[in-house]
This record gives structure tokens, sequence and C-alpha cells, in this order.
């Protein structure tokens, strides 16, 4: 570990003179070094340098889980600018807002994406696209297949306070919002991490999860600090998951609930051994009792940790190993080098037994929302309960209601908001009801989450139609419009106009109310068919 480190491309950097001829990564049959990933790493540099790109600029990088996406980010952060990591599922009208709110320069991304770009045109900021062909067909933007080797440039260094990537994430309303990370709040949540997982070098973390997420970006993080080895996971199924795991002995796998299921029912009932393995985590989301009740059997020995995060505030709390048996789904106490606080509001602190909402100080706070001053002042401010320990310093107020125990650790209890936690992902309801808006198919839309065990919840969305409207459509509308989790499980159609308030808004608890008396009451008719129950809206 390196304490010198104070940048995220030092985070890579600084292994060259140490460890050349490791193999930083693993992306399937291909290995490679440190050194040859530095070289890939100083071709793209160099053509940001040469387009143009300046420190502080945004560039976004939109590419699946590869070599190539790992090289794009360390090449922007060693010229300066920042990354934008782009969850590569996401739709072209998703990524052209990226682009505009965060005011891109230069995009890098795939043939796929560059062919509707060339088709669509691009967005106002960007000037220039780089394009990683998989094809000898031609593009009309620069291509990285004819990047040449040329002198590196030195890193052009940014101060540890400055920001250095910007994470979109669903809000809790409207359309996604980016947090930006400084430098240090990479760094520092890497150094954290890896002290109380104990990386070591010579660990071997599979990456299954997204680098445009904050848990996945921290496998590549922390095996960056440690000089150990990524070993990246693209398909997604648990059966290639397992395979993976024996043939490149990985030591450290970080999931989400919905895959820990699948990988967990896979291994009860065809059990593998896995001799290298030192510590599994789960981050994202609850995993149901019944899930968690099998990870002994089938990853005996192994350290098992349960952790809570947030983006706005990269990772909050862990469960330590030894108390996984006796403390099966608490969310633990604060990470190394931050604090947490449960806050009964116009209370004061909650006490052994009490609730309250989790709020989160420390070094790990971000600089907030880019672009929206008023939605950061509103997550990141200081806490009257907390005055007369903190003065107003600032905090993350999480959203979360979590209790805490007469030792002291904490058990998630619910959100505090109405974000949609579906398959590892927090969905905002506003961004799709705007998205099946936008189907000129509804009118009235509301958009919730429902229980749906390993999944955490699937997405429910009522509608009142319009002319046209069928319900074959608007799905068929928002399977090309969304990314698969976002994807509306189900529809509740109104045929009268939904309930407004007094203000002539839309009467959401009533919705979600008739809404949910609704599943409940075909949930009694499905187990007692001779019941009678009809259901309507």
């Amino acid at each position: 570990m390196n304490v010198l480190t104070t940048t995220f491309y030092q985070l890579f950097g600084d292994n060259l003179p140490a460890r050349p001829e490791k193999i930083a990564i693993i992306d399937g049959d291909r290995e490679v070094t440190y050194e040859q990933l530095g070289v890939e790493i100083d071709k793209v540099a160099n053509y940001l340098s040469a387009r143009g790109i300046a420190a502080g600029d945004r560039v976004i990088v939109h590419l699946r889980k590869s070599v190539e996406e790992v090289v794009a980010m360390f090449a922007v952060a060693k010229v300066g600018a920042v990354v934008v990591n782009v969850n590569y599922q996401w739709t072209a009208e998703q990524l052209e807002y990226v682009a505009d709110d965060c005011e891109a320069r230069l995009m890098i991304v795939d043939e796929r994406v560059a062919t509707g770009l060339d088709t669509s045109g691009l967005p106002y900021s960007v000037s220039h696209v780089l394009v990683k062909r998989s094809t000898s067909a031609s593009v009309s933007f620069d291509s990285w297949n004819e990047l040449s080797d040329s002198k590196p440039n030195p890193e052009v260094v940014r101060l540890e306070t400055e920001l250095a990537m910007i994470i979109y994430t669903s809000g809790s309303t409207g359309r996604p919002k980016g947090v930006m990370l400084t430098h240090n709040n990479i760094i520092t949540g890497a150094r954290s991490v890896a002290r109380y997982l104990k990386l070591r070098d010579d660990d071997r973390l599979l990456s299954v999860l997204p680098y445009s997420f904050d848990y996945g970006l921290n496998q590549l993080t922390t095996m960056m600090l440690m000089g150990g080895t990524v070993v990246h996971q693209v398909v997604t199924m648990a059966t290639e998951l397992v395979r993976t795991m024996v043939r490149h002995q990985v030591t450290g796998v970080a999931a989400v609930p919905p895959l820990w299921g699948q990988i967990a029912r896979l291994l009860d009932g065809s059990p593998e051994t896995f001799p290298a393995l030192r510590r599994i985590t789960n981050s994202g989301g609850k995993i149901p009792l019944n899930i968690l009740e099998l990870f002994p059997k089938a990853f005996p020995g192994v350290d098992i940790y349960l952790m809570y995060g947030l983006t706005e505030a990269f990772r909050s709390t862990f469960l330590a190993p030894e108390k996984f048996m006796r403390k099966m789904g608490a969310i633990g106490r604060a990470i190394p080098g931050s604090e947490i606080y449960v806050i009964k509001h116009g209370e004061g602190i909650a006490g052994p037994g009490e609730q309250g909402e989790l709020v989160h100080r420390g070094p790990l706070i971000s600089l907030g929302y880019w672009g929206k001053p008023e939605a950061t002042a509103d997550k990141i401010r200081p806490c009257p309960e907390l005055r007369d320990l903190i003065g107003d310093e600032p905090v993350v107020y999480s959203g979360d209601i979590v209790r805490l125990d007469e030792d002291g650790d904490l058990w998630f209890v619910s959100r505090n908001d109405s974000l949609i936690k579906t398959s590892g992902f927090r969905v905002s309801p506003d961004e799709i009801e705007d998205l099946v808006s936008r189907s000129g198919l509804v009118a009235d839309v509301v958009a919730f989450g429902v229980d749906a065990g390993d999944l955490g919840q699937v997405v429910h969305v009522a509608v009142t139609p319009l002319e046209g409207f069928s319900e074959a459509s608007l799905l068929k509308y928002c399977r090309q419009s969304m990314p698969s989790y976002m994807v509306p499980h189900r529809f509740h159609v109104w045929a009268q106009p939904m309930p407004r308030t007094a203000s002539g808004k839309l009467a959401r608890p009533d919705v979600l109310r008739s809404c949910s008396e609704a599943i409940q009451a075909e949930s009694l008719a499905a187990a007692n068919p001779s019941s009678g129950h009809t259901i309507s809206h």
C-alpha cells in the first residue's frame, strides 16, 4: 500500500516501478500486466491531450466491462480530466442526458453506441468521440484501434480535494444526479475498505459489478492500491461466476443480493470448493435471511462481510465476519475513518434499542450533486442534533431508518423515501414515470416498488390510459426505452383519473394504497379461489 498516493491515477501509476510484470487484470483468456496496462493508458492519454482535453474537463466512458474500460478511466485521470463512467445498460437517451448535464467534452464508446451517435448527432458540448471498434467497419469518429505508441507524458497532478469522478445515480426525484467524488474520496475509500477487508497484494478480486457503481468501482481501486489483481466477470450467470472463481483462484467476491441468491442456491444444490477464497461481501441491499443461512455451508471458512453504503458517502458500515452467525442481517458499525450517528429528528441521538435516520460524517462525503446546489444542500448539511459534538460540519443524511442494538451494531429498518431498490440498483420512481409518460400512451403515472424476494423489489406502475393504449404496446415501449432493471413488472390500469390533492397534484399515497390493497386482495384470492374477490381501480 503506497501511503503517498493522492490521486485516482496514482492508484494505478504507483504500481509501475514496483511490480511492472505482475498481472493487473484478468479478462477472460486475456492477462494484462501493470506495464502492459500502462502502455495502453499512455496511448489514450496522449490522444486526449492531442484533442485538447484539459484538467477539469469531463470525459464520458461508456464501455462494457473490459481492459479498455479500465484503460479509459485511468487515461482520463492521467490528463487531469474528470471521469464520467456511464452504465453500459443505460439507453442512448440517458447517455445523452448525462453528456448534456455534465457538459462532457469527449466520449469514449464502442461501435454500437458510435453508430447511434452517427445517426442522431452529438450532444452539444461533445467535440470528439473515441470509438473502440470490434470490427473493421469504418466510423466517422476517431478510432481507438488506430492509436499509436508514443512517449508517455507525465500525469497532470490534481489536488486531492479536486473533482476526480462523477457517478450518476438515480435520486429521490427526477432525472439521474451526478455525485461528485474527489480524489481524496476515492483514495480514502480504497484505504478504508482495504483495511477492514484485510486485503493483500496477492489478492484476486472478482469484478462482476459495473465500474459505474461505486461498490463495483471499489474492486478496482482497492486492488490497484494494494497491487493485486482484478478478475473481470462479464457474464453474470451464477454458473459462469462460480467457474471463474475456481479457474482463476479468486480470493474475494463482491455482489448484490439478487446475484447472491442465485449463487447460494446453485451451491446449495451443487456444492463447490474454493480453496483460494478468503472473503465475500454484500452491499446494495439486504439479502433475505433464507439466503444468508446458506452462506456458511456454501462458503465454509470464508469471511462474510455484510455492508451498507450510499453513493454520496461511498461506504458507511460493515458487520465484522465474527458476528455473522450471531447477527445475521445486521449492517454493523462505521468503517475505519468514518463516523455514523442515528438521529431522532428534533430529539437527539438514538440510544440502544431505538431507531432513527442514519447520518454519515467523515472524509468520504462527496462534494454533492453536479450542477444541483439545492439538492446538495438538502442531502449534505449540518445536523442540529449533532451541533454540540461537531458544530456546523456537514453530514450526509442517508434517508434510511436504522435501529441501534444493545451492542452498538446497526440494523436496517426501511427507506425514508420512495426509491425503488431492484436488482441491486436504486431507481427513482420519478425517472420511471418520466420515461413511461413519454410513450404518449398514458396520462397519470405513479411508479412504486413491490417486495419480490431475491430481486429486492420489482417495479409496478399505475397508469391512466390514453387513446391507443394497450398494456402490450406500453410494455414494448418500456423495453425499448429503459434498462432491463427499470422495466415495469406490472401495470395497474385506472379507468378513471387518479385522485388529486387540494393543490391539484396527484395524491400519490392514495394511489399507492389502492394498488397495495389490490395486490393483497389478489394474493388472498389466489390462496382461496372460492372467495370470489374482484379487483378494480
